[in-house]
């Protein structure tokens, strides 16, 4: 199949190192796949006020992340991209997080 990958994140992996993984491990893998459209399932689970993930994203990472996938978009796919929101657990988090994304989706 060729378009399904994992990158494995550690707990306590900060939101810079994240995204090097994110870039590495998935980005520029989905470049090379020339997608026709990107599906975002968006959760803010790795957010470090949320609960359970032990990930430490600030609210601005998935803003930086949420561009780079844009990014590929507007390149291979004519910025065709569909987000669908999940959640996260810690509802500042969450609600600044989703406020983020939203703004890198839609100023991008």
């Amino acid at each position: 199949i060729g378009n399904i990958f994992n990158a494995p994140i550690q707990a306590n992996t900060n939101g810079d190192d994240f995204i090097r993984i994110l870039e590495k491990k998935i980005l520029n893998k989905i470049d090379n796949f020339k997608p026709e459209i990107i599906l975002i399932s968006a959760g803010f689970d790795a957010h470090n006020r949320d609960p359970l993930a032990q990930i430490n994203l600030e609210s601005n990472h998935f803003n930086i992340i949420t561009k780079k996938i844009v990014e590929i978009a507007n390149i291979h796919c004519d910025g065709k991209v569909i987000s669908f929101l999940e959640g996260g657990y810690d509802l500042i988090a969450l609600s600044e997080s989703i406020k983020e994304h939203l703004n890198a989706l839609i100023f991008n």
